[in-house]
């Protein structure tokens, strides 16, 4: 008689077994979500911490520039933690940024500085770390919201109330578009 149960209690192991592992990897996602986004938000502050160094440098080339930048840079809200608020936030800081790198190429004694020289590298290379935390950032969104629309783990997503996210995209300021080259 008790040999009738076995497979029903081993088939009850193994959907427990694979709710278990299931919601673990939502945690676990969801842990590097954060985590990731910490490491985004750090080099953000880098960035933002860099801002001041650079509106002294170029604010003794010209002036009114260096206002309009300073302007944009006291707008930035540290507390939003929402991907796409923060996104778009940071997106207008690095247009400013790069309208403020642009500028520079009306000044050469500007680009020859070596102050402004080292404040350029120190830039690009947060803005390097920043792609590469989004990078991470979005391969753990990815993963996450594909156990979301995956069955079974979607069942657990729903009973659990886990919500997708939305990846974190970023403007920087350090990045160039391609000139359009005309083969004719």
């Amino acid at each position: 008689m008790a040999e009738q149960w076995v497979p029903f209690i081993f088939m009850i192991i193994i959907l427990v077994m694979v709710f278990v592992i299931n919601y673990n990897k939502f945690i676990k996602y969801k842990n590097r979500i954060e985590a990731s986004w910490s490491h985004i938000d750090v080099a953000l502050k880098r960035r933002f911490n860099l801002i001041p160094n650079l509106i002294k440098v170029v604010s003794q080339y010209q002036q009114h520039e260096a206002e309009v930048f300073e302007k944009t840079s006291k707008n930035f809200h540290a507390g939003v933690q929402n991907f796409g608020e923060r996104s778009a936030e940071e997106s207008e800081l690095s247009r400013s940024l790069g309208g403020i790198l642009a500028l520079v190429e009306n000044y050469p004694e500007l680009k020859a500085s070596e102050n402004f020289l080292a404040l350029q590298q120190s830039l690009s290379d947060i803005e390097s770390d920043i792609m590469e935390a989004r990078n991470r950032l979005n391969d753990n969104v990815a993963r996450f919201n594909t156990l979301i629309e995956s069955y079974p783990s979607n069942l657990i997503a729903k009973m659990y109330g886990f919500e997708k996210y939305d990846y974190f995209t970023l403007e920087l300021a350090t990045q160039r578009e391609v000139p359009p080259m005309d083969f004719e």
